[in-house]
């Protein structure tokens, strides 16, 4: 695709009104190779050869050479880099030189595992040496139940992802002692994705496995692969609990890429929004298809990729275009074969344009794309760079265009450039001793084997009080110093390792099938029978939000309208229905410290504060948005009950002598407080690599006598993000104080310090606003330049003393 000509076909159009704020241009890059110490193995050496591979790149052979020394590492390469090979190649050269030998690869999901078993088939294919040697298949939940029993026996070298590691293999260690038994590496791939919550849990099972291993005698070396991050050595050491040696000299070469900074015009006189990313997209992504290219437009929600695949696919069709049956929304709640069918589409080109959340962010192999659409600043400088890679896997040009929204860090990014394409990525986040996961996984690993006291150590300092008081609570039995599981149930079924809680919604479509009213006398209404069918999924906490009673449900740029909500049965009826609207949750929220962990003294501007909250929050009403003039056309009320979280949080209350200068310059301490909530929330995913909508924030006056600042994780026991806030308070001002004085608004604007609404307890949509005033822009400023003594007193200190 000619990417220049896309650009000038978009710059050209009588529409453009001077939103292209900076194009950057990436060079190509000419790749950098080395030899191994000691040769690959003639029949590796052929297969190679036979792909058109006769060098390797020189950080795929450091991470062969450490293989080889029994080192374990990570690889920290861009995208398309070969860092599949890295990994592959001493498993390989193991198994050839030794087929007793067995090798474990888990991924985040089940689709990239399938895809990289085609990628492995493909590879040792047509070398009969090579297919004798190697034997691998998919354990996995979609793996027909008479397969599973000839992959415990026969492959070594199994793919599966840690969701069935955690469920379907450990707990049952003994079908596989052959496996466990011969194990010599374990390949972790998308490492950087095990942050947060499913980094917690996913810590946790890799404990389990390493004990599973000592129990037959094995000491496999890990191998684990991770986009481009500040800490991988960190993260993954965290993960495994030992040390890895980083491989981060990428020696693979690059083609040409051109990085658009695009931001949509104000909404004609009013300088405090602008038009919608989302209908850019559309415009950006339309062209791309229409030159010729194949392209993805990232979405931050479900909701946005349904619209912009319903945007798209009608202005295709205005246009009497062939593209519009060419373009499709891809998102998690989609079932497996339909998001399996998208992805042979797009490998195959049958599909020229989707709409994506950051499913399609992982390495899934869909072929070589042009055009990669950001439709917002992603949340992360990594996850901005994952999804870039994503255009121009081959040597030619590409393009990839960012699309800033209203958000103070989409617009700080675009008034800085060079910020953005100098920054490194953020630091990624995991906490292994997150005590509601760990309470969790011990119970699942008693059921795997007695737990004694070096077990325990394994899992960090929390495990053993937690293992007590789960033997208080007659969850564990302890005898003899060692803990057991009582009763035969598997404990880790039902303990989900990527959502907040551990059930799930099903989406069931109701279908109304009237039968023929021949059967019956003239003037009879006819039969009607209802029929179900599952279209989709959701985690337990999301329902309440996006499938309450009378919501407008988008699936395939279709619109369900939500019947009704059974909270007990854990499911939501749909029925088909054309409207010209969709739907938007409004919440309310309460927030409650129950237990300070630490308390600092911001240079005695501020008292700062991190423990232990209680958090509600419920849906109270809906707005609908009309999609053609995305105008508000009413409200509707909602009664469900408010669901609940015990989490851990991060709180700032300004000093009495903060407030009194405020208020003796005739501004209000709660409005600056309101707008660095605003701020903030959207600031600290540059201290921790969290994304804005693992946060929550109020300003709350009811827990400490005065208004406060309270920010939140959103998961129970914590992730850890806001510790990191507590930690870095005063680099977290200095953003947010950059931000803030860098927006060339007067009084306050979405792009600085936010909406009124803009981050309630759980949902992160800017329109939630209750119709309250824009916080006031100086009042914040001020506040902040108070906090950091920017009116000509030293630099800040913090003094922290632990409560714990």
């Amino acid at each position: 695709m000619d990417v220049d000509g896309l650009i000038t076909r978009i710059t050209t159009d009588s529409s453009y009104a001077g939103q292209l704020e900076h194009i950057e241009q990436l060079p190509s890059r000419a790749g950098q190779f080395a030899e191994p110490a000691t040769p690959l193995p003639a029949a590796l050496t052929r297969l190679l050869a036979a792909r058109g591979i006769d060098s390797l790149y020189t950080h795929q052979v450091e991470m062969l050479e450490a293989a080889r020394r029994g080192k374990h590492s990570v690889v920290v390469t861009g995208t398309a880099s070969g860092k599949t090979l890295c990994y592959n190649l001493p498993i390989l050269e193991q198994l050839v030189t030794d087929e007793a030998s067995r090798a474990l690869y888990f991924f985040p999901t089940k689709a990239l595992a399938q895809d990289q078993l085609k990628g492995l088939q493909s590879l040792i294919a047509g070398d009969q040496k090579m297919t004798d040697a190697v034997r691998p298949g998919v354990y996995d939940g979609d793996t027909p139940t008479a397969q599973r029993r000839r992959i415990r026996n026969e492959a070594n070298l199994v793919l599966t992802n840690p969701d069935m590691l955690h469920a379907g293999v450990l707990p049952y260690h003994p079908k596989w002692a052959t496996l466990f038994a011969d194990l010599k590496f374990i390949v972790v791939d998308e490492v950087h994705t095990y942050r947060g919550v499913l980094g917690a849990h996913v810590a946790a099972v890799l404990r389990r496995l390493d004990r599973v291993c000592r129990h037959y005698g094995s000491n496999p070396v890990y191998l684990a692969a991770s986009a481009t991050i500040a800490n991988p050595g960190e993260l993954v050491s965290s993960l495994l609990g030992r040390e890895v040696q980083v491989v981060d000299d990428d020696g693979s070469p690059r083609g040409r890429k051109c990085f658009a900074l695009w931001n949509p015009s104000p909404l004609g006189a009013d300088t405090l929004a602008r038009s919608s990313a989302n209908d850019d997209a559309v415009t950006w992504l339309t062209e791309a298809m229409e030159a010729g290219g194949q392209a993805l437009a990232f979405t931050r929600t479900r909701q946005a990729a349904e619209l912009i695949h319903r945007y798209a696919k009608q202005q295709l069709e205005d246009r009497h275009s062939p593209l519009s049956t060419q373009v499709r929304a891809y998102r998690g709640g989609y079932l497996p074969n339909e998001r399996r069918k998208m992805e042979q589409d797009l490998f195959a080109g049958r599909l020229r344009g989707v709409a994506t959340t950051n499913a399609l962010e992982l390495g899934i192999d869909i072929g070589s794309l042009d055009v990669a659409i950001l439709v917002g600043y992603p949340g992360t400088i990594a996850s901005c760079w994952q999804q870039a890679g994503r255009s121009g896997r081959r040597a030619d040009d590409s393009l990839v265009v960012l699309l800033a929204g209203n958000e103070p860090v989409d617009q700080y990014l675009l008034r800085h450039p060079e910020y953005f394409f100098s920054q490194s990525p953020e630091h990624a986040v995991v906490d292994p001793n997150n005590p509601y996961v760990l309470a969790k996984h011990l119970k699942a690993a008693a059921f795997e084997l007695p737990l004694n006291a070096d077990d325990l150590q394994l899992f960090g300092p929390m495990a053993e009080p937690i293992a007590n008081v789960l033997a208080d609570e007659r969850q564990l039995s302890l005898v003899d110093g060692q803990y057991f599981c009582p009763g035969g149930q598997n404990p880790a079924v039902g303990v989900s390792l990527r959502h907040m809680s551990d059930n799930t919604f099903s989406i069931v479509c109701i279908k109304h099938q009237q039968i023929s009213r021949d059967l019956y006398t003239s003037g009879s209404p006819p039969l009607v029978d209802n029929t179900h069918e599952v279209i989709a999924n959701v985690d337990s906490i999301s329902a309440p939000e996006m499938v309450y009673p009378e919501a407008i449900y988008l699936h395939a740029g279709e619109t369900y309208l939500v019947r009704e909500l059974d909270l007990n049965g854990k499911v939501a009826y749909v029925e088909r229905c054309e409207t010209d609207y969709y739907t938007q949750a409004v919440l309310e929220s309460n927030v409650l410290i129950t237990e300070p962990r630490e308390a600092s003294q911001l240079d005695e501007t501020a008292e700062v504060g991190y423990g232990e909250l209680d958090v509600s929050w419920q849906t109270v009403a809906f707005k609908k948005i009309r999609f053609d003039t995305r105008e508000n056309i009413g409200l509707g009320p909602v009664d469900i009950p408010a669901q609940n979280l015990a989490t851990t949080g991060v709180w700032l209350t300004p000093s009495d002598s903060i407030r009194a200068t405020l208020k003796s310059e005739g501004r209000r301490a709660s409005e600056g407080i309101c707008g660095l909530r605003n701020l903030a929330v959207v600031a600290l995913p540059f201290v921790a690599m969290c994304d804005s909508r693992d946060l929550g924030g109020v300003v709350d006056a009811k827990n400490l006598g005065h208004s406060a600042m309270i920010l939140y994780d959103r998961y129970p026991g914590g992730l850890g993000y806001c510790q990191k806030g507590f930690e870095h308070v005063s680099t977290l001002l200095e953003i947010c104080l950059d931000i803030i004085g860098d927006c060339p608004c007067n009084g306050g604007c979405p792009s600085c310090v936010g909406l009124p609404g803009l981050r309630p307890a759980i949902h992160s949509d800017p329109d939630l606003t209750r119709g309250h005033p824009i916080p006031d822009k100086r009042a914040t400023q001020r506040l902040l330049e108070l906090l950091l003594r920017r009116d000509g007193s030293e630099s800040q200190s913090l003094t922290v003393t632990s409560k714990a």
